[in-house]
């Protein structure tokens, strides 16, 4: 083997190890995906990653407004029922529905929750017009988690 044969086979070992290399240190600076919140109505579902998530520490009181807003909606009809389920991982911290920022329910430690179509309606339960903000909210005492989803009556 010539030294021009060695030096290239070289050249090409140290171009694949730095590959490598920017490959691993690429991944390492992604955001670790966070907990999903899921809710399902009949045969429709529509899931998410939290809006806001701060990896089990709480969130500032101040910044849950801005947690509050979702591109994520899901038509229910108000004789429906509506399914909730999160992550065990959520479950493990305890979580409460809220609408229109409001506790629904109380706190959980179940994966899985169900409420009637019409409770997102009504305005006994603070529901005005044809759509209704939702939010899962992970932890009992300190928020570390939210999750927001908008029901639109599908009637």
């Amino acid at each position: 083997m010539t030294s021009l044969q060695s030096a290239v086979r070289r050249r090409r070992a140290v171009a694949a190890a730095g590959a490598v290399s920017a490959g691993l240190l690429l991944l390492s600076a992604c955001d670790k995906p966070t907990p999903k919140a899921t809710v399902t109505v009949g045969d429709s579902s529509v899931n998410s990653e939290a809006t806001c998530y701060n990896d089990g520490n709480a969130i500032k009181t101040a910044d849950l407004a801005k947690c509050l807003k979702t591109n994520k909606s899901i038509k229910v009809d108000p004789d429906a029922t509506v399914r909730f389920g999160v992550d065990p991982a959520i479950a493990d911290k305890s979580w409460t529905i809220l609408m229109n920022g409001q506790p629904l329910t109380e706190a959980s430690k179940k994966t899985y929750r169900t409420i009637p179509g019409s409770v997102f309606f009504n305005a006994q339960y603070g529901a005005s017009g044809n759509s209704t903000l939702i939010a899962i909210k992970e932890g009992d005492k300190n928020v570390t988690g939210v999750w927001s989803f908008k029901l639109q009556k599908d009637s």
